[in-house]
């Protein structure tokens, strides 16, 4: 059918009488025309939409909350990640967001969220603003027009321009994000940060496909090889998630979000959200060249007296931002499935400079590691701060998990065995001494033993046991200096080494601590023993 025919969907559910003032599911090129027209941002040389956010420039995880009811009371990991919300305030608020929304244009589409139509769930996003309707557009699945205009599973309402009033409605502040399970709702108001929007659906997905599904929902990145060989890659910012998992020799399933169902790994999203700080062709020429017409950058900076891009500029964030369709990486596979994964690795950052570059996991560790999420960031921007910051993200996601990470960590644990999967923990971090006295770790000799386990290259018996951490680390690999392989000795000084290693070593057990209380399988107990 064509654009006109399209049958306007029925919004009474929402209690919005838009009318006339409605623009249903359109097209990448009319929302930038909407955008342009409504002074939302301006048009880059490059041809992609340029926006500022507003006062958020990132998530507010402190300001994203879940209704607590019959649905989540005894399922969900309360605390500081995922903060109770009364029904009495949810459905309070929902009346003030569609009262303000009401007489307004605002602009709805028709998508869905995970590309294996077994797990797929159908979601409806109503913006008051264009932009965040073609963010909408590049990131979820966009459907076949034979399937638009029924009653959606999940409903997104983000409106920007209305404020919470915290003394009545229950919220922290007047932003806020709020998902309720039991009425299959997402509101966000009070900001224009499209990650809110993106990260709602995946904390949607993390709650249903572990309970209903037995699927494991990650925070990954995902390529498959030339004979379908899997791999997946977990790492928190700054480890290499993206960079590692862009190989031209390899096919693209997915940059950030991935569902392990009964026998394929899938994409939950249509699109891409990359970061886009000291981008350059040279770097990244896949990314840099998704930015065209159709794509949506956030709150970057020009250079002076024109519409180019200086990526390089941070004035506004550092967390500059482009969403794009997959479809604009010319490697990637639509649609986003493939076999499961017969290689993970778990990225990490180690500014201690003690960890191997690469090691082998058992299943065992493999929880215990996917469970502790480590990496270090350099602190060097407060003054007499010279340690590194230590960083522990359950899952490589804590933020976006409804559920205890034993949970998670139980399902990975159970595929991991089930499937013969071989898990890496690789250091893109520091070597030969911690951050200020060693240097990062080359990204050829990264790249050459990931290429070495995904080849088979690493399928030997020279290995040696680390004597702190326990872990297996080869000590033969192609194209990588043997003296590189074990950390121990690429440093000046033993005892410093040892004692750095024990230093992180007791900072798992700690941290790990947390889980000691929890009741789980006999497999995530067994993971709980590592420390």
């Amino acid at each position: 059918m064509s654009k006109m025919e399209l049958q306007m969907p029925d919004l009474s559910y929402l209690n919005l009488q838009a009318g006339l003032c409605l623009k249903y599911q359109l097209s990448a090129a009319e929302l930038v025309k909407e955008a342009l027209q409504n002074q939302e941002g301006v048009l880059a040389s490059s041809g992609a939409l340029a926006v500022d956010t507003g006062k958020f420039t990132g998530r507010s995880p402190k300001d994203r909350f879940i209704v607590c009811d019959e649905v989540t009371e005894n399922s969900v990991w309360w605390g500081d990640v995922n903060i109770k919300f009364s029904s009495e305030n949810f459905n309070a608020l929902f009346n003030k967001i569609t009262d303000y929304l009401n007489n307004k244009v605002i602009y709805v589409r028709d998508a869905s969220a995970c590309a294996n139509p077994d797990y797929s769930i159908s979601i409806r996003v109503v913006t008051e603003t264009a932009y965040q309707n073609l963010f909408a557009s590049n990131l979820f699945i966009r459907p076949a027009e034979k399937d638009l205009g029924t009653t959606p599973e999940w409903t997104i309402i983000a409106a920007p321009g209305f404020l919470a009033n915290p003394l009545v409605d229950g919220t922290r502040q007047e932003n806020f994000s709020v998902i309720n399970f039991k009425r299959k709702m997402i509101l966000i108001g009070g900001t224009g940060y499209t990650g809110e929007i993106k990260k709602g659906i995946f904390s949607v997905l993390n709650f249903l496909l572990p309970i209903y599904k037995d699927t494991l929902s990650m925070h990954c990145s995902a390529n498959v090889g030339v004979d379908g060989d899997t791999a997946i890659f977990f790492g928190l910012s700054g480890t290499g998630k993206t960079t590692l998992s862009a190989d031209p020799q390899r096919a693209l399933i997915g940059d950030d979000e991935h569902g392990w169902g009964a026998d394929s790994i899938f994409n939950f999203e249509g699109g891409c959200y990359a970061k886009c700080v000291d981008l350059t062709l040279e770097k990244e020429p896949q990314i840099y060249k998704a930015i065209k017409f159709g794509a949506l950058l956030e709150n970057i900076n020009f250079y002076p007296d024109s519409h180019d891009v200086d990526f390089s500029n941070i004035e506004k964030t550092e967390n500059t931002r482009v969403a794009y369709p997959i479809d604009y990486i010319d490697n990637s596979i639509i649609p986003s499935v493939a076999s499961v994964p017969k290689n993970i690795f778990f990225l990490t950052a180690d500014a201690f400079g003690v960890l191997p570059p690469i090691s082998k996991l058992t299943a065992e560790q493999a929880m215990f590691h996917f469970m502790s999420g480590y990496t270090a960031k350099v602190a060097g921007t407060e003054t007499g701060v010279t340690e590194p910051q230590l960083t522990f993200s359950a899952c490589f996601g804590k933020a976006f998990l409804p559920l205890h990470p034993s949970k998670y960590a139980d399902l990975l644990g159970k595929k991991i065995r089930e499937n013969n999967v071989d898990v890496w923990l690789v250091n893109t971090g520091w070597t030969g001494g911690p951050y200020g006295v060693g240097k990062r770790m080359k990204l050829n000799y990264t790249r050459a033993m990931i290429t070495a386990a995904l080849n088979g290259d690493l399928a030997h018996n020279n290995y040696k046991l680390h004597h702190v951490f326990k872990l297996m680390m080869p000590l033969y690999c192609p194209n990588v200096p043997s003296e590189v392989l074990d950390p121990a000795k690429t440093w000046d000084n033993q005892e410093e080494y040892f004692l750095k290693a024990y230093e992180l070593n007791n900072a798992f057990k700690e941290n790990f601590r947390q889980f000691e209380q929890v009741k789980t399988s006999k497999l995530a107990e067994e993971a709980l023993k590592m420390c």
